[in-house]
């Protein structure tokens, strides 16, 4: 299934309801907001957010930066704390 990137809306980062499917590649990188998540295509909304890319959301979080585990990013964050 297709990956596609969703924005983060606020909210619980660990819901789907808390993204909204975003047209580009998202410019944020790092910082210790969540930005957006390259997740499975489900429409408006992502599908489902994998226990592996929840571990990557709150990875980034703590880290304050992205997650690219085997060379492609999953997780965007953006200062602002």
């Amino acid at each position: 299934m297709a990956r596609s990137w969703y924005g983060y809306l606020g909210g619980d980062p660990l819901l789907v309801s808390s993204y909204s499917l975003i047209s580009n590649t998202p410019t944020c990188l790092n910082g210790c907001n969540i930005c957006a998540i390259f997740a499975l295509n489900g429409g408006p909304s992502p599908s489902v957010l994998s226990g592996r890319l929840r571990i990557y959301t709150v990875d980034a979080i703590v880290t304050q930066v992205a997650q690219l585990p085997m060379h492609t990013i999953y997780v965007r964050a953006k200062p602002g704390c």
